[in-house]
């Protein structure tokens, strides 16, 4: 089992290093903020600082806009159904614990009366 402490979330690259990571200008990620594809941290000195998980959004940004020749409006709504496929991904698994509980509650409520 794999433990997640969190550091995909943690802010850590300048503006610089996150445009190297990624394959694009810094001036097209500050594109992708304005339009809303994105949103950085702040540091103190507003300097925006991306974090791991924003660079594998990025990524995903430009695979959509380079490789598949999706819009940015295009990439919005993919990324928008996207995040709604997981939002569901996570009721399933939810409501599936919940029927295992109520499963077991079952059982046990028949072995009771047995």
């Amino acid at each position: 089992m794999m433990v997640d402490y969190g550091f995909h979330d943690e802010p850590c690259y300048v503006i610089s290093v996150a445009a190297r990571m990624v394959g694009v200008h810094a001036q097209t990620l500050r594109y992708y903020e304005r339009v809303g594809l994105v949103e950085p941290s702040r540091s103190m000195g507003k300097q925006r600082l991306y974090s791991p998980r924003d660079i594998e959004l990025l990524r995903r940004i430009k695979a959509l806009t380079d490789e598949m020749g999706v819009n940015l409006a295009g990439v919005e709504v993919v990324l928008k159904l996207m995040n709604r496929v997981n939002q569901l991904e996570a009721q399933v698994k939810d409501l599936a614990a919940e029927v295992d509980r109520l499963g077991e509650s079952r059982q046990s409520y028949r072995r009771e009366q047995a």
